[in-house]
């Protein structure tokens, strides 16, 4: 009974590593785009993404207090802590335009994600 109960945990711990090593590679295999927060603005003010294709937004906020991502075409919204980062998966989406905004610093945080 021992060796079948050794065998058990040593053939799940191979899974688990398995289902890692392969999860993560379909994680790297989704693009990355940066996009930054400074001084209550967005940089860039325009990103230019794959049409059709599932993409990693990584926002990063440089300011000292929280600004939040939100925009309705996308359907996403997400509160950024001030000097903090965050990944916002978003698409796959047809060609075409947009917009988002900063909704604490709606006056100066504006952008636009262009799918292409």
């Amino acid at each position: 009974m021992l060796f079948k109960k050794n065998t058990f945990y040593v053939v799940g711990y191979w899974l688990f590593v398995l289902i890692s090593v392969l999860g993560s590679g379909f994680a790297s295999a989704t693009p990355l785009f940066k996009l930054e927060i400074k001084n209550h603005l967005f940089y860039p003010a325009e990103i230019v993404i794959p049409a059709n294709t599932k993409v990693r937004l990584m926002v990063i906020n440089r300011d000292d207090t929280p600004e939040e991502f939100e925009s309705y075409e996308l359907n996403r919204e997400k509160v950024i802590l001030g000097n903090s980062q965050t990944i916002i998966f978003i698409g796959p989406l047809p060609s075409g335009e947009y917009p988002f905004f900063g909704e604490f610093n709606i006056s100066t945080a504006q952008g636009k994600i262009i799918a292409r």
